[in-house]
């Protein structure tokens, strides 16, 4: 057998040209060189320790009993729809129909490939906030729309809005506004007039808005405000959450989205033909864990919130500018102070400077001088773990 002399299917590169751009994801990469290098992973955003052993072992009674081992429905199992209907009825006063108008995924990350394809159409033009969630330009890619990038600017210790800038992005073409809050990678919270305005601006322009809550048990100072409790909004917001950042099972890959029933039919069309059916025991399992009591998710903001401190005096002690998060379980610091300013080459170096891995925020925008110097570090990890890392960056 000869060697083949040409690639197979020509001259034509393999990847579709709308995703040559991506490559493999920042996690990933820094994530194999946590592990390549021993180093502490603060780089990825999830725990190093599991939920609670009681939504553990509720989804390894659901496997030893037949529950979801075989395809579950394509909405959801109905146990997790009224238990997503009935978490957003208890926190927000929303009221939305099990039946019609919640729809269970593969996590939030495909609740937003999944809204996007269903909502896009190539010319349309997409607003999201700058630094954003690196799924976002890739499924807004995919979908043959534009992208079109509205920066949280850092200004006295957070990352602030421009709404005159926002209401500026609009133009004919715009389709959709894609927001994040609490955000990552920035921590910032948008407060109560920042969403009413982003509300005012979406019904006057008729625009259709799909907004990623993922934290919103994460508000260390005041309280998460969805966007779909405004006025006019609920009948044009695809809200987006997920079991993995509030119940600590990132693994498990159960989201949602809830929506009026026309927009849930439509995600609903885009999100059977990616994975159809995901997590079937588990989907019982997070069922269980919507119904756990205040008191878990007051212990779970107050354990996080110590540990932001922990992480944010041991940064600012190592010499960095730190951005002290509203929300989310991330941290952005500015390396400058340092001597630095190359976010990218810096975290490539960290962990044989000091053992340590994080995650450049220049991936996270368009402009990536405009976040060049910016990197963002995860908390949820152990105690210990914090402090050690603490201890090692001081070395700087």
């Amino acid at each position: 057998m000869t060697p083949m002399s040409a690639p197979v299917g020509g001259s034509r590169p393999l990847l579709n040209r709308r995703l040559a751009s991506f490559g493999t994801t920042i996690f990933a990469e820094m994530s194999a060189l946590a592990a390549r290098t021993g180093s502490i992973n603060l780089g990825q955003g999830f725990p190093d320790t599991d939920g609670p052993t009681e939504i553990a072992e509720a989804a390894a009674r659901a496997v030893l009993t037949g529950l979801g081992n075989q395809y579950p429905p394509g909405p959801g199992i109905p146990e997790l729809r009224t238990a997503v209907a009935q978490h957003q009825q208890r926190f927000y006063g929303l009221s939305y129909d099990p039946d019609t108008e919640v729809l269970v995924t593969a996590g939030a990350t495909e609740a937003i490939a999944a809204s996007l394809l269903a909502l896009l159409e190539p010319g349309d033009e997409v607003i999201a906030l700058e630094p954003y969630y690196d799924s976002y330009a890739a499924c807004i890619a995919m979908a043959g729309a534009t992208r079109v990038p509205v920066t949280l600017r850092p200004h006295a210790g957070a990352f602030t809005l421009d709404l005159d800038e926002l209401r500026a992005a609009v133009t004919p073409r715009t389709r959709l506004l894609l927001l994040n809050t609490p955000h990552n990678p920035t921590g910032t919270v948008l407060t109560p007039a920042e969403l009413a305005a982003i509300a005012e601006l979406a019904v006057e322009r008729d625009l259709l808005v799909v907004t990623d809550e993922v934290y919103e048990h994460l508000v260390f100072e005041g309280a998460h405000l969805p966007l779909a409790s405004l006025p006019g909004m609920r009948e044009r917001t695809v809200t987006i959450s997920s079991s993995g950042k509030t119940f600590s099972f990132t693994g498990w890959k159960v989201g949602w989205i809830t929506a009026p029933p026309e927009l849930v039919s439509a995600v609903r069309s885009a999100k059977q033909f990616l994975t159809y059916v995901s997590s079937g025991p588990f989907q019982y399992a997070i069922a269980e864990a919507l119904q756990l009591p205040d008191a878990y998710y007051e212990d779970f903001r107050a354990a996080l919130s110590a540990k932001r401190d922990i992480l944010s005096d041991g940064l600012t002690a190592a010499g960095f500018e730190v951005f002290r998060p509203q929300g989310t379980y991330f941290i952005t610091t500015d390396i400058t102070p340092l001597g630095e300013k190359d976010g990218l080459a810096f975290c490539r170096a960290l962990p044989e400077r000091c053992g340590v891995v994080a995650i450049p925020n220049q991936v996270f925008y368009d402009d990536r001088a405009a976040g060049a110097t910016q990197v963002r570090w995860a908390f949820c990890k152990k105690t210990e773990v914090l402090e050690e890392a603490a201890a090692r960056l001081r070395g700087l």
